[in-house]
């Protein structure tokens, strides 16, 4: 909607006021003169008239119409009124301008019909003998035997125009003054009616934008000057109050921004309120740009929106969790309140996230670490004990069968050694150096791969697989080299295992500008995409029964994971199903370690 300025209000309304009285003034005035001078004209017509038949009464009588013509066009001459005589018949006998036999029978005319019925009679019309539109009157002559004749005035209304004519343009000179007058007035009466409103408003704007140390000036008018009064105390409240409310704002803005917890505050109708940055960053927005926008433009998750629902709809505090797919499986305990105003209408809620996420992560590790070490000393303890019980029931006396079956005992107790050791190789490598401290050193990568694949070649030759080494001899690096090799030696243990015999296993040692790369690459039946994020985690293999098979207990990658870790590098796997897979662990070349006794 359009908006105006008060002045512009006041003013313009004064103005038209003024300016319809005026208008409706000379409106009045033009019509009342032109009444009157009509009426004048024809006051003036009629005594003309009278005048002509007091001396053609005798004439018309004695029907001397030529007379009646010669004194028509006489008197016409002294007045410059127009005189014409109508018979009874409609025959004129007599005119001031025209030839009469020249002219029609006037029977027609309406000013004569009255005439002959009222006795008088008038009207503006156009002449058709003379063509200019005249204002007739016309009165009858009578004697005891009926109408003699009648006597018609009558004055060219071009005439009547021009002086009225004349006359409105003194009375409209005389209304554009008067306005002109009404206008200053009115604008000087505006201005003075709208110049407090205006002041009143400068300090409104002012106070809008936290000036308070305005004030507004005390007018003469006592409803303005108490007016300015409140707007003065107004201010400074608000100015109280605002800085009241500016340092709670702060206050609460700094622990929203310190909590890891998510925290949105939204209306009863969905439009966010409030966003802190963890919630931004679990949305992907920025705080600043979405206040004010609905929930469901910022958050898709239907969840979420669902649990907002009924926390808008319940006045319990609710709580409920949820998972999210979006860059990686996440969790999230929701917690939500409804919030009320200060009469105890529900005008919005708040919900808290809380991202579990690393603690669902490592519940689920525990809980299948707790499983797979379980089940991995289950199964040789159950062999164990199932072989001490046969030799126990009679297989003793057997002494070939006792001999197979304590082969066996001894093969499940080296694999339950071999699981001991493990763990006990990771909770030596997760102390990384909080407990006990690990010597680095400056050390030839290539002596590092060449001793892992000596000592790996044996087993290689078992399945006929070849081990190739690349490396560079200048290739140097600050690591441990037992745990380093360690590490290389499961990795070429693993592709041994996974490979097909008579094929090729490729150690790689490589440098950049920014670190050294270690590399196994196999040509085995490869890892399924699904399963890669996994293999490092303990116990996790993709083919159980399999690596059971093969003697695999299912920490060998954690433990290269861990080794990786503790040289401030990482392990990543590329895999592609039947045509093998390469292991690589990616080392910095300037680490920053401490090299503790």
């Amino acid at each position: 909607m359009f908006k105006r300025r008060f002045f512009w209000q006041l003013y313009p309304s004064y103005l038209i006021i003024t300016i319809i009285a005026l208008l409706a003034l000379g409106w009045y005035i033009t019509g009342s003169l032109k009444e009157f001078y009509y009426k004048q004209i024809d006051d003036e017509l009629s005594s003309k008239a009278m005048m002509f038949q007091s001396q053609a009464v005798e004439l018309l009588k004695n029907k001397e119409f030529e007379e009646v013509d010669r004194l028509s066009k006489k008197m016409f001459k002294e007045s410059s009124t127009r005189i014409t005589v109508i018979l009874p018949s409609g025959r004129v006998a007599a005119d001031s301008e025209a030839q009469v036999a020249e002219m029609q029978n006037h029977s027609d005319r309406p000013e004569f019909r009255e005439a002959i019925t009222k006795g008088s009679g008038k009207s503006i019309r156009l002449s058709n003998t003379i063509g200019v539109n005249m204002m007739y009157l016309a009165t009858v002559i009578s004697d005891s035997n009926g109408p003699v004749a009648v006597i018609r005035a009558s004055i060219p209304v071009t005439a009547i125009d021009k002086q009225l004519s004349d006359i409105y343009g003194k009375i409209a000179a005389g209304v554009i003054i008067a306005a002109a007058f009404a206008a200053i007035v009115s604008l000087i009466t505006s201005r003075i009616i709208s110049r407090p409103v205006v002041q009143m408003k400068e300090a409104a704007e002012k106070f809008s934008i936290g000036r308070f140390d305005v004030r507004v000036p005390m007018f003469n008018s006592l409803e303005l000057n108490e007016l300015s009064q409140e707007l003065n105390n107004m201010a400074e409240q608000l100015q109280e109050r605002i800085r009241t409310i500016t340092k709670q704002h702060n206050e609460t803005k700094a622990i929203l921004s310190s909590m890891v917890e998510g925290v949105i505050a939204v209306d009863s109708a969905g439009h966010i309120v409030s966003i802190n940055k963890a919630a931004g960053d679990f949305a992907g927005v920025e705080p600043e740009k979405v206040s004010g926008l609905n929930i469901e433009e910022v958050i898709r998750n239907p969840d979420i929106l669902d649990f907002l629902k009924e926390t808008l709809g319940s006045e319990k505090p609710t709580e409920s969790d949820i998972s999210f797919l979006g860059g990686g499986k996440r969790h999230f305990r929701l917690h939500g309140a409804r919030l009320a105003d200060s009469a105890g209408v529900a005008s919005g809620a708040v919900i808290v996230l809380d991202d579990v996420t690393r603690i669902a992560r490592l519940e689920n590790i525990r809980r299948d670490f707790v499983a797979n070490v379980s089940h991995e000393l289950k199964t040789p303890i159950t062999s164990i004990k199932g072989f001490v019980e046969t030799l126990l029931d009679g297989a003793l006396k057997n002494p070939e069968e006792t001999e197979r079956f304590l082969k066996i005992i001894a093969k499940h107790a080296d694999r339950l050694n071999a699981i001991v050791d493990d763990l006990l190789s990771l909770s030596r490598l997760e102390e990384d150096g909080d407990v006990r401290r690990i010597n680095f050193e400056k050390t030839a990568l290539a002596d590092i791969l060449g001793d892992a694949a000596e000592l790996a070649k044996l087993k290689a030759d078992g399945k006929n697989i070849a081990l190739k080494v690349e490396c560079d001899k200048e290739i140097k690096l600050e690591c441990n080299p037992p745990l380093l090799e360690q590490a290389v030696m499961n990795l070429i243990d693993n592709a041994i295992k996974y490979s097909e015999p008579k094929s090729e296993v490729v150690i790689t040692g490589r440098e950049d500008e920014k670190e050294i790369a270690i590399s196994v690459k196999d040509n085995g039946c490869g890892i399924p995409k699904e399963h890669l994020e996994r293999i490092f985690e303990r116990f996790y293999v993709v083919d159980k029964s399999r690596s059971r098979k093969l003697g695999g207990t299912g920490l060998g990658l954690a433990i290269v994971k861990h080794i990786s870790q503790i040289h401030k590098g990482l392990v990543a796997v590329e895999s592609t199903l039947d045509k093998g897979s390469t292991f690589t662990i990616h080392l910095p070349k300037d680490i920053s370690i401490s090299r503790p006794i």
